[in-house]
C-alpha cells in the first residue's frame, strides 16, 4: 500500500499496521507479525484514526480495505501466491464461480493430482472482489486432529482465542457480520472435524460463503459438488487443456516444444488421462529425458498401470505417475522423498537432515536431493524468514508414506520425526520467556509437533515420550496463548502419564488452565480428578489441596459456571479435604483459604460476631495468609490475601482493602509466569486497579490497569484489558485516552458477539462519563446503552451510575439533579456495591448539597469529611465544598494545587473553573474536555 495514497503522514510502519487492520487482524496478532508490542499497535492505530480521519477502528479497517482496493485495483484476498501460472480452465473456472456465486457451499470434488487446489484459488481470486470482506485461504494439510479444523481457520484469520470462548466459538462470532469466502483446501482427511464445523459456520455467519475442496464429500446439508474433471484433451492441440499446461511447464524449464512435436506431446497428456499434476510432473523430466525418451517411457508399463483411461480408474493414472517418478529418481533421492513425507509442514534442509540422514544416506547429501527433487517438481520450494522451506503436494506426501510402509521404513522415520519434534519442542521451551522469533518458530513446528504426538501417543512402547512431548506442547500452547488447547494437552498428557503422581500434576495444570480460559466447571472438575488421582496413588496431602481447591473454586469462580455444583458440594469437598491434610503445610493453607468461601456459606458454622475481636471472616482470611506464608508458595499466599482483602472490603474497610490488594500486586510481580500466576495476576491487578480508586489513589490505580492491559492473557479480551484504565482516566479526566482506550474496548466487547459481561459495565459508564464532560450527549447515550447490553442488574450499577452523573450534572451546572441522584442512603446499600464508591458519593453529595444551597447541606458535609479521611481526592473535594459553604474563595488555590499533587487534573480544571480563574477554559480543553455549561 502506498503511504502517498493513503493519508498525508502515515509513516511505512502505521502502513503496514493499517494493512494488517484492513486484513481485521486484532492488536495481538498485528503485534506478533511485526515484532512490537501490543501497546504500541495501540498507538499506531490511535494515530492512524486522527490521519485517516475516521470515528473507530471497524471504519479505520474498511477504509483501509477501500484503500487496498483502489491502489491495487483488485480484490482484497488473502491467498497464497502459486508458484506456477494457471492454465487454461476457462469453462471449468467460469462454472465454479458461477457455482460459488450462488450457493453458500460448494465443494470441489476429485481425486488427488486432478487440480483441484488451484482451481478454487483461481476462483477466489476472481470472487475476491465480490465479497466486502476479501476471500481467505486455509490450509488444511498440515492439520491431523479433525477437532482443530477450527483452529486452524481462526490461525489464517489472525483470530487469537478469548477468555471463556473456544477457537471455534472465536471464530463463528469473527465471522458473523462478515462478507466472506473462505477456502478450505483438502477437506477430506478432516471430515469429521469440517463437516460439523462448516456446518455451524453457515448457521450462525449468513454471509460467509465455503468453496472446500475434498476428494470425499463432506456430507453437509445445502452442500453443492462441483466435479473437477481433468484437463480437456480433445482432438485439437491448439484448444487442449492438458496440452497447454504441459507446454507452458517446458517452457518455464527452457525446453519449449516444437510445433512437429505436438503429436507426441499430446499422446503423453492422454496416456496422463489429462490429470494435471502427473501431466507436471512429466514436463519436469523433459531436461533429464527429452520429448522422445519421455514418449517411449510412458509408453507399455503406464498403459499396464493404468488398465484404460475410465473415468472411476483416474486415480490409478497419479499412482502409475509417481510409480514411473520414482524409477527415474536415484536410490538416494527416493530415499530422501520417502523419509521427507513425514513431515506434515514445510521443512528446511536441515530439519530434513534430522529426520532423513541416516544409513544409507548421509546428513549431508539430504540438502542437495531436496534441490533435485524440487527441479523434478516433487517438492516446492518457498523462501521464508527462516531459510529455503520445502513441501511435498499432499498427493505426493500420501504416496510416499505408503511407500515407507512398503519398504518397513516407516517406524524408523516416524521415530526420528518424533525427536526432532521433541528436540524442537524443548528448544522452543528452552527460549521462554519468547524471544524475537519465537512465535515465528513455534508457528512453522507447531503442526509437525502435533502430528508426532498423535502417533507416539498410539505406540504403547513410547508412552514416556508421548507424555513428554504432550506437556511440553502444552506449555509451549499456553505461552502462544492457545489456552483451550493447552488444557487438552495437559489432560492428553495425565492419560499419558505412568506415574499417577505426574497425571495428577498434570491434571492440576489442566485446571490452571481452565481459570484462565474462565471456565469453571472445568477448573472444578480438574481439580477433583486430580484429588482422585493422587488419593488413589498414596498422596493424601496432595489429595487434600486438591479438594480443597476445588472446593474454594465454587466461590472464587462462581461467575464462570454456567451450572455451579450442588449448594453442599463445596462443604463435602472441604469435610473430605480436612480428613486428608495429615497435618501437611500446604494442604492446611488450602484447607484454611476453603474455610474462607465455605463457611460463610454454611448456615450453623458461624458463632456470633461478639465472640471475636474482629468479624469471623477476617479472622478466618488472616489464619489463611498466614498459613499460606509459612509454605513459601506466592500463589498460595495470593490466593489467601485476596481472600482477606474480600473479608476487609465485606467490612467496610477500603484503605484496609487497598494495602492488602496492593501487598498482593507486589508479591506477585516476580512470579514467573505460569496457568496458575497469570491467573491470580490478572484478578489482582484487576482488583488493585479498583481499590486504589476507592482511595484515591489515582496514580497507582492506571498504574496497575496498565500493568493489567499488557498482560498477554488477555490480549484477545481488548475489552477487560482496558476496563480498569478507563475508569482511572474518565475520573482524571484524561478523555483522549479514554476515546483510545474505548476504541479497543468496543472492537473486542463485539467480536466476543456482545457478550453479557456486568464486570465490563463500570468502563462502559466511565466512557459515558467523558462524553458527557464533552458535552456529546448522543454518544454517552449510546455508552450509557452498552452499559445496560452488558448485562448489568440497575442495583448493581446504583453506585458509580450515581457517581458518574453527579460529575456530569455539576460540571454542567446542575447541582440539584447531581444531588437528587445521590439521594440513596450510602450505609443502605449492599458493601460490594458502595465499596469502592463510597468516597466518592459522600464528597460529591456533599458538593452537590452545598452548590444546590441544601439545608442540609453542612451535615452532608460533616458527615463526608468523617469518612473520606485518608482520601486525598475525596478530602480536597470536601475541602472544596467547605469552603464554598463558608464563602471562602481565597482557600480554592491550594486546594486546587491539592487535586494535581493527587493526579487529578479534572477536579483542578474544575476548581479553577469554581474559582473564575480565567485558566480553566484551557485548562478542561486541554484534557479534551468542553467548559462546563451554566
Amino acid at each position: 500500500m502506498s503511504t502517498q495514497k493513503v493519508a498525508a503522514g502515515i509513516s511505512d510502519r502505521e502502513a503496514e499496521v493499517l494493512t494488517l487492520i484492513g486484513q481485521h487482524r486484532s492488536n495481538a496478532e498485528i503485534g506478533a507479525q511485526l515484532y512490537i508490542s501490543v501497546r504500541t499497535v495501540e498507538t499506531h492505530v490511535s494515530s492512524l484514526l486522527r490521519k485517516v480521519g475516521v470515528p473507530d477502528r471497524r471504519a479505520l479497517a474498511q477504509r483501509a480495505a477501500e484503500l487496498t482496493r483502489a491502489e491495487r485495483s483488485e480484490a482484497v484476498a488473502v491467498l497464497p501466491a502459486p508458484l506456477t501460472s494457471f492454465v487454461g480452465r476457462a469453462r471449468e473456472r467460469a462454472e465454479l464461480r458461477q457455482a460459488v456465486a450462488v450457493q453458500r457451499h460448494v465443494t470441489a470434488l476429485g481425486p488427488g493430482g486432478v487440480g483441484k487446489t488451484r482451481l478454487a484459488l483461481a476462483v477466489a481470486a476472481d470472487l475476491a472482489g465480490e465479497f466486502a470482506d476479501g476471500a481467505w485461504f486455509v490450509d488444511l494439510v498440515p492439520v491431523t486432529d479433525p477437532a482443530m479444523t477450527g483452529s486452524a481457520v481462526a490461525r489464517a484469520l489472525g483470530l487469537g482465542e478469548q477468555q471463556g470462548r473456544s477457537l471455534d466459538d472465536s471464530v463463528l462470532t469473527a465471522l458473523t457480520d462478515r462478507h466472506t469466502l473462505l477456502v478450505l483446501d483438502n477437506c477430506e482427511h478432516l471430515r469429521e472435524g469440517a463437516a460439523p464445523f462448516i456446518e455451524r459456520l453457515l448457521a450462525h455467519c449468513p454471509r460467509v460463503t465455503v468453496l472446500a475442496t475434498s476428494r470425499a464429500r463432506l456430507m453437509v446439508p445445502f452442500e453443492q459438488v462441483y466435479a473437477v474433471p481433468p484437463l480437456s484433451l480433445g482432438d485439437d492441440a491448439a484448444t487442449a487443456d492438458a496440452i497447454a499446461l504441459f507446454l507452458d511447464r517446458a517452457a518455464a524449464l527452457g525446453w519449449p516444444v516444437e510445433p512437429e512435436q505436438l503429436d507426441q506431446v499430446t499422446e503423453v497428456c492422454q496416456r496422463l488421462d489429462g490429470l494435471a499434476l502427473p501431466i507436471e510432473l512429466a514436463a519436469a523430466r523433459l531436461p533429464t529425458l527429452g520429448l522422445d525418451g519421455l514418449t517411449a517411457s510412458l509408453a507399455d508399463p503406464l498403459r499396464l498401470l493404468v488398465g484404460g483411461r475410465r473415468a472411476d480408474d483416474r486415480h490409478r493414472s497419479v499412482r502409475a505417475m509417481l510409480d514411473w517418478s520414482q524409477a527415474l529418481l536415484t536410490n538416494s533421492d527416493r530415499c530422501v522423498l520417502r523419509r521427507v513425507s513425514v513431515f506434515v509442514a514445510p521443512f528446511t534442509a536441515a530439519d530434513a537432515a534430522e529426520v532423513a540422514g541416516y544409513p544409507p544416506l548421509e546428513p549431508n547429501s539430504v540438502a542437495d536431493g531436496l534441490a533435485r527433487l524440487a527441479e523434478q517438481s516433487l517438492l516446492t520450494a518457498a523462501p521464508s524468514a527462516g531459510g529455503t522451506r520445502y513441501r511435498a503436494l499432499e498427493t505426493i506426501r500420501q504416496y510416499e508414506t505408503e511407500q515407507l510402509l512398503e519398504t518397513g521404513e516407516l517406524p524408523e522415520v516416524l521415530a526420528r520425526h518424533l525427536h526432532w519434534c521433541s528436540k524442537t519442542a524443548a528448544a522452543l521451551t528452552g527460549d521462554l520467556p519468547p524471544a524475537t522469533d519465537w512465535r515465528t518458530r513455534f508457528d512453522a513446528a507447531v503442526d509437525d509437533i502435533r502430528a508426532a504426538l498423535a502417533w507416539a501417543a498410539e505406540q504403547s512402547e513410547l508412552r514416556s515420550d508421548a507424555y513428554d512431548l504432550a506437556l511440553s506442547l502444552a506449555q509451549l500452547t499456553f505461552t502462544r496463548n492457545l489456552v483451550g488447547e493447552s488444557q487438552q494437552r495437559y489432560e492428553q498428557a495425565a492419560a499419558l502419564a505412568e506415574d499417577p503422581i505426574d497425571a495428577a500434576s498434570a491434571l492440576r495444570h489442566a485446571a490452571e488452565v481452565a481459570g484462565c480460559r474462565m471456565r469453571g466447571a472445568d477448573m472444578y472438575r480438574l481439580y477433583r480428578g486430580a484429588a482422585d488421582t493422587a488419593r488413589n496413588a498414596g498422596d493424601t496431602a496432595a489429595a487434600a489441596r486438591d479438594l480443597a481447591t476445588a472446593a474454594i473454586t465454587v466461590y472464587r469462580m462462581s461467575e464462570t459456571f454456567a451450572e455451579p455444583p450442588p449448594s453442599n458440594a463445596a462443604a463435602a469437598l472441604l469435610s473430605e479435604a480436612r480428613e486428608l491434610t495429615d497435618d501437611d503445610p500446604a494442604a492446611l493453607a488450602a484447607v484454611a483459604l476453603a474455610e474462607c468461601g465455605v463457611l460463610p456459606h454454611t448456615a450453623d458454622s458461624a458463632p456470633s460476631a461478639s465472640e471475636l475481636p474482629v468479624p469471623e471472616p477476617i479472622t478466618r482470611a488472616e489464619r489463611a495468609v498466614d498459613l499460606a506464608s509459612r509454605t513459601g508458595d506466592p500463589l498460595a499466599e495470593s490466593a489467601a490475601l485476596d481472600a482477606l482483602a474480600a473479608a476487609q472490603c465485606w467490612a467496610g474497610d477500603t484503605f484496609a482493602t487497598a494495602a492488602t490488594t496492593q501487598r498482593r500486586v507486589e508479591l506477585l510481580a516476580a512470579v514467573p509466569v505460569t496457568p496458575a500466576s497469570a491467573l491470580e495476576r490478572v484478578n489482582a491487578l484487576a482488583e488493585a486497579s479498583d481499590t486504589s480508586i476507592g482511595v484515591g489513589d489515582l496514580d497507582g490505580a492506571r498504574r496497575w490497569a496498565e500493568q493489567l492491559r499488557d498482560l498477554p492473557l488477555l490480549a484477545e479480551r481488548g475489552d477487560f484489558a482496558t476496563s480498569r484504565r478507563l475508569v482511572a482516566d474518565a475520573l482524571a479526566g484524561n478523555a483522549d485516552n479514554v476515546l483510545t482506550d474505548s476504541r479497543r474496548f468496543i472492537d473486542a466487547w463485539e467480536l466476543s458477539g456482545r457478550l453479557h459481561a456486568p464486570n465490563l459495565a463500570t468502563a462502559a459508564a466511565a466512557v459515558a462519563l467523558i462524553h458527557g464532560l464533552r458535552g456529546d450527549g448522543d454518544a454517552r447515550a449510546e455508552w450509557l446503552a452498552i452499559v445496560d447490553n452488558l448485562g448489568v442488574a440497575p442495583d448493581q450499577k446504583a453506585a458509580y451510575s450515581a457517581v458518574f452523573d453527579a460529575i456530569v450534572l455539576l460540571h454542567h451546572g446542575q447541582p440539584d439533579r447531581a444531588l437528587a441522584s445521590l439521594s440513596a442512603d450510602p450505609d443502605e446499600m449492599d458493601e460490594q456495591i458502595i465499596w469502592i464508591w463510597r468516597h466518592w458519593y459522600l464528597a460529591l453529595r456533599a458538593e452537590a448539597a452545598v452548590l444546590a444551597a441544601h439545608p442540609n447541606a453542612r451535615d452532608y458535609v460533616t458527615t463526608a469529611r468523617t469518612a473520606v479521611s485518608g482520601n486525598p481526592i475525596a478530602t480536597a473535594m470536601v475541602d472544596r465544598a467547605t469552603a464554598l459553604l463558608d464563602h471562602a474563595p481565597e482557600r480554592l488555590p491550594a486546594i486546587a494545587i491539592a487535586f494535581e499533587t493527587a493526579h487529578c487534573p479534572y477536579q483542578r480544571a474544575r476548581t479553577l473553573s469554581l474559582m473564575g480563574d480565567n485558566s480553566a477554559p484551557a485548562a478542561l480543553t486541554s484534557l479534551g474536555l468542553t467548559p462546563p455549561t451554566r
